[in-house]
């Protein structure tokens, strides 16, 4: 649908802007996206996100479940990060309760987050240059994140919604001898990935599509809150697994990817290189795993208090940081549970990022912002 605002003017003074609705049909987008620009011929003038076609309310149906079945929610807004989304959940319950998860499920946690950061990683390095005109890195990006999947499937019974965290620690212990075969699908990842790296770092055509577009200045992405691998791509030297440590990231080196280009081609490389760094991280966390005992949850009473009070819990998801504000009344529900997810702060940027670009660069933008839908709608 288009509509169009006519200025003042006569005969040959006479100007047009046109109101261009693009979506909510999601055209190249991970979820319903509306986008509502101005355009002066094929330059955009003005660019207004219309969110809110997925919203499912998780936020008021956290108040209705107790602590147990929120992470059913939790692992749902953002489908691609599924781990890490109720891991956060997770973690800040606990810390509202002063539960002392066991050793073991630290590291083990950590290995799983790092292998759901490299499987949405994936996604987005196959389907970005899916939606610019290349076809052939989303078919090796499958490849390698079906070898994962298969892992992440043995150890959870799940391959979207993993369900595999709990208040106090996992699911369950991993399979007999799964650490092995972890790290051997992790080998075969990291070999598969020259393809998608050879095929498209320095490919022309590409370079073409996304050097000097869409240029994201650092002040601009801390402004608008932006986090994750598109703020590092602007030279936000900002990462929770080593500026604030959870988990077991205090006890490893965890190597920061930024560039200072700040462009579609910068975002879409840190997005690269991060995918070696969290296969790296991933298989020293499934070593240290393999030399440490014990269970991997705690007992729980039958039916989970949180005591009164309030706790905020932050990490670093795979598309940026998400912050988790919970509030206890001392019930089994959460009184209030806010959730502050990546994929929102950065499509609000959307709103200065594409004022001047052209047409044909939108969509290029748009899918180099890296966010899912359901993450901005919760």
């Amino acid at each position: 649908m288009t509509e169009m605002t006519v200025g003042v003017g006569s005969g040959v003074g006479e100007f047009a802007d046109m109101v261009l609705n693009i979506g909510p049909q999601h055209p190249s987008t991970h979820g319903v996206l509306r986008l509502k620009l101005t355009l002066d011929g094929e330059r955009v003038t003005g660019c207004e996100p219309v969110v809110g076609y997925m919203h499912r309310g998780a936020e008021k149906l956290f108040e209705v479940r107790d602590y147990r079945q929120i992470l059913m929610l939790a692992n749902r807004h953002d489908w691609l990060s599924a781990f890490c989304s109720e891991l956060g959940v997770a973690l800040a319950v606990e810390r509202l309760m002063g539960i002392e998860v066991p050793e073991r499920a630290v590291w083990l946690r950590t290995a799983l987050a790092e292998l759901n950061r490299v499987l949405n990683h994936l996604m987005f390095l196959g389907s970005y240059p899916l939606e610019i005109g290349a076809i052939t890195p989303m078919f090796y990006a499958f490849r390698e994140r079906e070898t994962l999947q298969a892992v992440f499937e043995e150890a959870s019974g799940g391959r979207m919604h993993y369900m595999f965290n709990r208040i106090g620690g996992l699911k369950e212990e991993v399979p007999s001898g799964w650490t092995s075969r972890a790290r051997q699908a992790i080998g075969e990842v990291r070999r598969g990935m020259s393809d998608v790296d050879d095929i498209i770092r320095t490919n022309e055509i590409f370079a073409a599509r996304t050097k000097g577009v869409g240029v994201l200045s650092a002040e601009t992405a801390a402004a608008y809150g932006v986090s994750g691998p598109v703020a590092r791509a602007s030279g936000l030297d900002f990462d929770l697994r080593r500026d604030e440590p959870y988990l077991a990231y205090g006890e490893l080196d965890v190597p920061v990817v930024t560039r200072t280009a700040g462009d579609c081609h910068a975002r879409f490389g840190c997005l690269l290189d991060q995918v070696y760094v969290s296969l790296d991280l991933a298989e020293k966390c499934l070593n240290r795993v393999d030399a440490i005992g014990g269970p991997v949850n705690v007992r729980l009473p039958k039916v989970v208090k949180a005591p009164e009070g309030a706790t905020y819990a932050w990490t670093e998801n795979p598309l940026g940081v998400n912050g988790y504000y919970l509030v206890s009344r001392g019930e089994k529900t959460p009184w209030r549970l806010k959730l502050r997810t990546a994929s929102y702060a950065n499509v609000q940027a959307l709103s200065t990022l594409l004022v001047g670009c052209l047409v044909p660069d939108l969509v290029a933008i748009l899918g180099s912002m890296f966010f899912v839908v359901g993450d901005i709608d919760k």
